[in-house]
């Protein structure tokens, strides 16, 4: 089917107090295992490619974005292509001819100051090219090779009042807020404060987007849905499974070379990773 665009599948995930599905994408496997996962469980979703994905692919956005193209274009479920953690003006400016909808533009290393002067000018430019726009606010960490940031660390997190003016000085379409969790994990050992969730889901009007959803237990990213997440950012999770799959099999075939044979076994390890992540985003809360 025709790609679909971020914003419209956020805006459908509000306004059913749901939450759809983004998940970072690396290689033809990624994609495809991201198109059939969803397809397994008839859910709308979204394909990223994050800038560090461009600079592993030698700073070459199109291959793997018209394959995305060309993967969403055939995919029984609605498919959207989201350019993520984007620091480049020049990577940003190829975005609407790579057929993105959307980008999230990533200034939160910044000062507020400057973080919100930039954002304001890339969100400026990506409206008047009619790209949806995300930005963060808080510091989630783990990006760029950096160290995990302590997340419970002063000054780490979103502050409600703070974002309320970010927001609307900026003029994003949602962002990406700090309550806990951290880029990279390898381990679901996160805790959400959910109480900031509640505060800055009653204080914004604009979709909130949880980063770092890889090392998420499953019972806090239901609670979180709950409390008002809209878009759940999903990337370690697939390296883990694709990783331990391919581990797993070449320890079994030590003979094997033909890396169709564990590549296989990687895809459709990350396809039951994205089932399962996406059938959490829709189970209902206990609390």
């Amino acid at each position: 089917m025709p790609l679909v665009t971020t914003g419209d599948l956020v805006t459908r995930a509000a306004a059913a107090r749901a939450a759809v599905a983004a998940f970072n994408i690396i290689t033809l496997e990624h994609v495809e295992a991201v198109v059939a996962g969803a397809e397994s469980v008839d859910a709308p979703v979204v394909l990223q490619v994050s800038e560090n994905a461009v600079r592993f692919r030698h700073g070459r956005l199109l291959p793997l974005a018209r394959a995305a193209v060309a993967a969403a274009e055939r995919a029984a479920v609605p498919v959207a292509l989201h350019l993520d953690h984007v620091q480049s003006d020049a990577l940003l400016r190829q975005a609407p001819d790579a057929g993105f909808s959307s980008v999230m533009y990533d200034a939160s290393r910044l000062p507020y100051q400057e973080n919100l002067a930039v954002t304001r000018a890339a969100a400026d430019w990506a409206h008047a090219q009619g790209l949806w726009i995300e930005a963060e606010l808080g510091e989630v960490g783990g990006k760029d090779g950096r160290p995990p940031l302590d997340a419970h660390a002063p000054g780490a997190r979103t502050d409600p009042a703070e974002a309320r003016a970010f927001v609307a000085d900026s003029g994003v379409d949602a962002l990406a807020v700090a309550i806990g969790s951290t880029h990279a994990m390898t381990t679901r050992t996160a805790t959400l404060d959910h109480a900031l969730l509640k505060r800055l889901s009653g204080t914004l009007d604009v979709p909130l987007v949880l980063h770092g959803s890889s090392g998420v237990p499953d019972d806090e990213l239901t609670e979180a849905v709950a409390g008002g997440i809209t878009k759940v950012n999903v990337g370690t999770a697939l390296n883990i499974a694709m990783t331990g799959a391919i581990r797993e099999f070449l320890t079994a075939h030590p003979e094997a070379v033909d890396s169709r044979s564990y590549l296989s076994v990687g895809r459709e390890a990350m396809a039951r990773a994205v089932a399962r992540i996406i059938t959490t985003l829709r189970r209902p809360t206990t609390a």
